[in-house]
């Protein structure tokens, strides 16, 4: 199994690489995330400019054609400094929602702004107590002559508040269709907040809100949602990869400079074999998730096979976060929790990343219920 990128690819990896560290650094990251919207308009429309928010689209839609390893590539890079730009949920989710179900003219509608940045979609799908499903309940969707209106509650909604075009999940007869809202439609409320990472989110509710159905008919939509998750899954395993990446490099040398009792703690071999042990946890997720994005671009991959290969992404993803980031903030001591250094902020958004679409338990039980039902095999110990 080849795990190498070609010379494109590597090009692609540091352009993006260029641009995320020259805007972000620790200092300029806190006062980006302290206003709103939370990330960097400026380079968001960089990032337009380059073709990075066009990557997954097809041609004929605006986009780049390119497949899921260029938008790893993109995601890492987005994780090695912490980049609050809404790229997984903004073009990997509610952009490979619109991709995978809307009509021609809805995609070229869509995706065309989203690839040149003049228009922020995502995808409003969460509902108050409710836990990882690929289905809606809390907002219910009722034809109003020859459109269609919502009402209820999404929360939380990364992004939401900024939004140009929400894609929104709601119960129709028994199963959960695809609609599109626009920001300025009637009835729609948008409470937004930052939340722990610094990202923000929002509370958006919908009072007879007129909107426009994605796809064609009102067909169950629930399957085109788990499928979409799951790639979106593998992209957050991804960004968690250079998160760890960099929180791993700056204990390290931490460790190498900061010194007790007259010698640096890297040679305190307690130490270093913690060291030792986040390496082999990066490199054992990084691993996976690779293999992941090469089962989703896989030509003939069953939709089984992608949810299995993104819940095992997902589990990795979380031991590892929660191993790194731990480790990342002890062996730094006191200073690890402070908002003034970057560990604490890393831990914080792989903390995040682990609860968004899922955490490691929650895909435990989902790959025991398939091994149970013989749908998958279990890995070999």
């Amino acid at each position: 199994m080849d795990f190498t990128f070609d010379t494109e690819q590597h090009a692609l990896r540091e352009a993006v690489a260029g641009l995320l560290q020259r805007a972000y650094d620790p200092e300029k990251r806190r006062a980006v995330t302290a206003k709103d919207p939370g990330f960097d308009e400026g380079t968001w429309a960089r990032l337009a400019e380059m073709g990075v928010l066009g990557l997954p689209f097809a041609e004929e839609d605006g986009g780049m054609g390119a497949g899921q390893a260029e938008v790893a590539l993109v995601a890492t890079e987005i994780g090695k400094v912490l980049a609050p730009e809404p790229f997984v949920e903004s073009v990997v989710l509610a952009g490979g929602l619109v991709a995978a179900v809307g009509t021609a003219e809805q995609r070229a509608e869509l995706l065309g702004p989203l690839a040149e940045g003049a228009s922020l979609v995502v995808f409003a799908h969460a509902e108050p107590d409710s836990r990882w499903t690929a289905s809606a309940s809390g907002v219910t969707a009722a034809q109003a002559g020859d459109g269609w209106t919502l009402t209820g509650v999404k929360e939380p909604v990364p992004s939401g508040a900024r939004a140009d075009v929400l894609v929104v999940s709601a119960a129709v007869d028994g199963g959960t269709a695809l609609f599109v809202v626009r920001a300025e439609a009637a009835g729609l409320t948008r409470s937004g907040y930052r939340t722990h990472d610094g990202t923000r989110a929002a509370r958006v509710t919908f009072d007879g809100t007129p909107a426009e159905l994605l796809g064609d008919g009102t067909a169950d939509r629930t399957a085109d949602v788990e499928l979409a998750l799951a790639r979106a899954t593998v992209a957050y395993a991804h960004e968690a990869v250079g998160a760890m990446q960099t929180a791993l490099t700056t204990t390290s040398e931490y460790l190498k400079t900061r010194k007790q009792f007259g010698v640096p703690l890297s040679k305190f071999q307690a130490l270093t074999f913690r060291a030792a042990d986040m390496y082999v946890s990066l490199e054992l997720v990084r691993s996976i998730a690779l293999w992941a994005t090469m089962v989703l671009d896989a030509p003939g991959s069953s939709p089984e096979a992608v949810l299995a290969a993104a819940d095992r992404a997902r589990l990795q993803t979380s031991k590892a976060g929660r191993h790194i980031g731990k480790e990342a903030i002890q062996l730094h001591g006191g200073i690890g929790v402070t908002a003034e250094y970057s560990v604490g902020h890393y831990t914080s958004r792989l903390t995040a990343i682990d609860h968004l679409l899922g955490d490691g338990a929650w895909a435990t039980g989902r790959l025991a219920d398939r091994i149970d039902a013989g749908t998958v095999e279990a890995l070999p110990a």
